[in-house]
């Protein structure tokens, strides 16, 4: 009889898989409400013969370029990895979401520049019953459409649907400030429409910039959330023979693909095939649980009393009074060599690792005169 076993990276392949798919119909969702939207307008504004809504239905089908955008990204992020990327195609994801926050940020500054025209040129508008009755209409269309795509792209981690639903909320609100400056116009004759929709546009702007930097920071590189990386910790902390978790260490290749590394204490009575199961059920875990392709490296902890655990303890001891220092790992003896190296993670107050590193060779070498020392400065990618 035959037993098989699901792969981990199987069931990641299908996670991934029913997350494109979220997005994608997310997406279809928002390109088949625009549309609708727009053959409305279209519909209305050839029975009123209205030119103005006829071109508001037009610019409709624009507004689902973010959404068929996104579809494109989604659709492209899904390749398969290939020789010339190992590790897929998932960041395709970020440049989709830059190029919907550049057409936010875009249509921001072109309303700027509009309002600024109307504060110096202000005009009364001309609204029928018609023209009120589409302009509601669009309003309760795109915040219902806005709220939905943007609460799904929070859901699924989506920088794209987030941007695109952001875009269908600021043109719900940017019709709204329409109507009202046109109500107030109307009843007081006094026209902020220039004034309302400068600021609302400088708050779109504001919103597209904050947009472009979060996949921006992506591709750069930006910190893990602090909330993975703790529970990485106490995750791997959990294992029977880990006494210390070090050197977190994850890159992004999307949003569900993080290639990453650490280092774990065991007692130096482990071995080889001990750590091996070890390692790879720390492994095993880290890509189930959150999709990290991790690496597991070993540190030793000195037992029994011998030299190398008695230099371990006084120079551990030593380095841990520094205040400066935050963290003291990695200890080894090299007995032929009779060297000792160990690192030591600084606080971000340090400036100058070189002047630290001679401080503390000076002081260790003094505890232990007969042994050479060697202080690895190494430092906090995770936290």
């Amino acid at each position: 009889m035959q037993t098989v076993v699901n792969s981990p990276k199987k069931s990641i392949f299908f996670t991934n898989m029913n997350r494109a798919q979220k997005i994608i119909r997310t997406s279809v969702i928002g390109i088949v409400a625009n549309v609708m939207l727009a053959a409305f307008k279209a519909a209305v504004g050839i029975v009123a013969s209205s030119v103005a809504i006829v071109m508001d239905a037009v610019n409709n089908l624009s507004d689902a370029l973010s959404s068929v955008i996104t579809v494109i990204g989604t659709k492209l992020s899904e390749r398969p990895a290939d020789r010339e990327h190992p590790f897929g195609f998932g960041r395709v994801e970020y440049f989709s979401a830059i190029i919907i926050a550049v057409l936010v940020l875009s249509a921001g500054i072109t309303s700027l520049i509009e309002s600024v025209k109307k504060i110096f040129s202000p005009t009364e508008p001309e609204y029928t019953t018609v023209t009120l009755i589409v302009i509601v209409v669009a309003i309760v269309v795109k915040l219902v459409l806005g709220q939905f795509v943007k609460r799904q792209g929070e859901e699924l981690k989506s920088d794209a649907l987030i941007a695109s639903g952001s875009d269908a909320l600021f043109d719900a609100v940017i019709t709204l400030a329409t109507l009202v400056s046109a109500g107030i116009m109307l009843v007081w004759h006094v026209s902020i429409d220039g004034i309302l929709g400068a600021l609302i546009s400088l708050v779109i702007i504001k919103a597209g910039i904050e947009m472009l930097a979060s996949p921006v920071n992506e591709l750069l590189g930006a910190r893990i959330s602090q909330e993975l990386v703790h529970d990485i910790r106490r995750e791997v902390g959990d294992f029977e023979g880990v006494h210390g978790v070090f050197d977190i260490i994850l890159h992004n290749y999307g949003p569900n693909l993080l290639i990453g590394s650490l280092h774990i204490n065991v007692y130096d009575t482990m071995n080889a095939h001990e750590i091996h199961g070890l390692t790879r059920s720390i492994s095993e875990q880290m890509f189930e649980r959150h999709g990290i392709i991790m690496t597991v490296g070993v540190y030793a902890i000195a037992t029994g009393d011998n030299k190398r655990s008695k230099l371990q303890s006084t120079m551990m001891q030593a380095l841990a009074k520094h205040k400066e220092i935050q963290q003291v790992h990695g200890f080894y003896y090299f007995e032929k060599e009779n060297r000792v190296s160990v690192d030591i993670v600084p606080d971000i107050s340090v400036h100058d690792d070189a002047a630290l590193t001679a401080l503390l060779t000076e002081e260790l070498t003094q505890l232990v005169p007969d042994v050479d020392v060697t202080i690895v400065i190494d430092h906090n990618y995770s936290e």
